[in-house]
């Protein structure tokens, strides 16, 4: 699993311009199956993505095609964790530690 943490670098008004197209993108990964939950950080002065997968290196390509990183209005740090409790509602994305 992953977080995806952006911090915005632009002003909120250049973020707010291409939120649409962030939207829209955020939208096609849900429907990949890629994403299970985001949102604004508080203060906002960025956001956070839950992202699953086994590749890190193809999480940093789906992250270098988003509209907000495209259009240089943030940066990403991208931090790999195993999953290994989880909520019920998570059992999908739960991990073993290796041996």
């Amino acid at each position: 699993m992953f977080i995806l943490e952006l911090t915005y670098t632009a002003p909120l008004d250049r973020v707010d311009a291409l939120l649409a197209d962030h939207v829209a993108w955020l939208d096609a990964q849900y429907e990949a199956g890629t994403f299970i939950a985001s949102g604004r950080k508080e203060p906002r002065d960025g956001g956070v993505i839950l992202a699953v997968g086994d590749d890190r290196a193809a999480i940093e390509r789906l992250a270098a095609t988003d509209p907000f990183l495209v259009n240089e209005l943030c940066t990403y740090r991208i931090t790999e964790f195993r999953a290994t409790k989880v909520a019920p509602q998570l059992a999908a994305f739960q991990e073993q530690l290796p041996r």
